[in-house]
């Protein structure tokens, strides 16, 4: 059994990764191929590009920098593949790559799954008729998707949200705190500023000049930043120029060990922020991109909140500080509204480990008889 993948940054490449754990469980002479990042890599995947080579965040310039790139990449990968087809083919969110892709293959008989449903629900509505068009099956990880679909001709399966399987109901604060040097009675503030290189080019000066004015005010606050894979240099160079250099951490990785650790998290909206959620951790969401990529976004949204916490609880359950509101004194404010009030916490740890028992599921196996049924279709 060959299967061919895609995952296009650090959250797809966690989610393929979980998703192979269970493919190789009904298959474990499986060989999968394509584009992604080191977790899939650990899980025996062959990977033809890195995954990073298909990040890219909003839009106008930097999209129409990276187009050509990322189109021959594309091209290249359709043509290998389309010379050795493999029995199924799994993108792995990054929708504007892989539908285009899962079309393309779909049309020379390759059936095509598509893990994570673009969200038709939240923005980018006319996308629904790419789907339809390009995917045999939509493994979805919210429960209302499936039947969304449903209304427009689309199969799909809900199957869970893998994260929620991968952290636990209670985080052990003390043992994530051990690992990271801090004590147990210091008030810890957790700064993830993206996973992409725009991201934290838009975003981690913003938060080091927030994260100063902090601790101007508590001089005592300790902070810890969870650097992607390749990006630490530069969130250092952004540290040193806010002048941030006391009670600050820069580690490589370990998100997840950080969330568990923190009082609060300042936090670039994405993936990063159901991930929050689901260690039960109050957050301040922010996000910055390039004017004319805001427009076009601005316009595009179905909803009024761009937060997963939030679009999942639907409402305003943590603050959201968007463009020009996600400076400093806001943000700084915002992050003292947590820290100052234990009960307001308490009560959002409640509606978390709800949303956490909503997002639960044997995803992998869930997953895998979907696949499975694809593959018999």
């Amino acid at each position: 059994m060959k299967f061919g993948m895609v995952a296009g940054e650090a959250s797809g490449d966690l989610l393929a990764a979980l998703l192979l754990d269970g493919l190789h469980q009904r298959w474990p002479d499986l060989s999968a191929v394509g584009i992604g990042g080191p977790q899939m890599a650990g899980c025996g995947f062959e990977a033809w590009w890195p995954h990073h080579k298909l990040s890219v965040h909003g839009y106008g310039w930097e999209v129409l920098r990276r187009y050509r790139e990322i189109f021959n990449i594309r091209e290249q990968l359709k043509v290998r593949l389309l010379r050795q087809p493999p029995n199924l083919f799994i993108g792995v969110d990054a929708p504007d790559f892989n539908l285009d892709l899962e079309a393309a293959l779909k049309a020379r008989d390759i059936k095509t799954v598509h893990f994570v449903s673009p969200s038709v629900w939240a923005w980018r509505p006319e996308r629904i008729k790419k789907i339809r068009s390009s995917v045999d099956h939509v493994l979805c990880i919210f429960p209302f998707e499936p039947a969304l679909l449903a209304q427009h001709g689309i199969a799909a399966t809900y199957v869970g949200h893998p994260l929620a399987n991968v952290i636990p109901m209670e985080p052990d604060r003390a043992a994530a705190r051990k690992t990271l040097g801090l004590a147990v009675e210091d008030q810890v503030v957790a700064i993830l500023p993206g996973s992409r290189k725009s991201e934290i080019s838009h975003l981690a000066s913003r938060f080091f000049r927030t994260a100063l004015r902090l601790q101007q005010q508590r001089p005592a606050l300790q902070f810890v930043v969870p650097a992607a894979p390749g990006l630490r240099s530069e969130i250092e160079l952004a540290a040193r120029n806010s002048a941030l250099t006391r009670n600050l951490q820069i580690i490589e990785g370990q998100a997840h060990t950080v969330l568990a650790a923190c009082d609060v998290t300042l936090i670039a909206s994405g993936t990063a922020t159901l991930e929050a959620a689901l260690f039960k951790r109050p957050m301040v969401i922010a996000y910055h991109m390039a004017w004319w990529s805001w427009q076009i976004m601005r316009r595009k949204r179905l909803q009024p909140w761009v937060g997963l916490p939030n679009i999942l609880c639907e409402e305003f359950v943590v603050p959201e500080l968007l463009q020009e509101a996600a400076e400093p004194d806001a943000l700084s404010d915002a992050v003292l509204s947590w820290l100052d009030a234990p009960e307001k916490v308490a009560a959002l740890q409640r509606r978390f480990l709800h949303l956490h028992r909503q997002l639960q599921r044997n995803t992998p196996e869930l997953a895998t008889h979907a696949i499975e049924q694809v593959l018999q279709g």
